[in-house]
């Protein structure tokens, strides 16, 4: 609910469209890999659609990311953190950019670590920052209409 309601006050979108993944391998492949796709994760997808929203899964992870599966979908929910970080760092590392959804603030930082390895070497890239600000104020400036 949170994702959907941030895609339409943030982002602009009038029907977001989300995809929601499994959280064991293959999404269970049908309680053979697990259960929770079968008692928590498909019920609450089943309540947020009868609730109006668009939204879809669970999905397994591992074919959820390419270009084409992307097209599907405004935004993926994950089931935990590198589930989602490593399609994404693969698909934008050095522009990648966080925002918080959620919170009564906006906030957005850059997608990668400290980078501690790197510290005063002077080799640090500034991308990510860059990004984090620029869509900042683009949020803070208000959505565009996206269908």
């Amino acid at each position: 609910e949170i994702t959907n309601t941030a895609l339409r006050q943030l982002f602009g979108y009038s029907n977001p469209r989300l995809t929601v993944a499994g959280l064991n391998p293959h999404a269970g492949e049908t309680g053979l890999f697990g259960r929770e796709e079968i008692e928590v994760i498909r019920p609450v997808v089943g309540e947020l659609a009868a609730k109006g929203m668009s939204v879809v899964g669970p999905v397994s992870a591992d074919s959820m990311f390419h270009p084409e599966a992307r097209t599907k979908y405004d935004a993926a929910v994950c089931m935990y953190h590198d589930q989602a970080l490593i399609p994404f760092k693969s698909i934008s590392f050095h522009n990648g950019v966080n925002v918080t959804l959620g919170l009564p603030i906006l906030r957005t930082s850059p997608d990668h670590g400290p980078a501690f390895d790197i510290v005063g070497r002077g080799i640090a890239r500034p991308d990510s920052l860059i990004s984090s600000i620029l869509l900042a104020g683009q949020l803070a400036d208000g959505p565009k209409q996206r269908e």
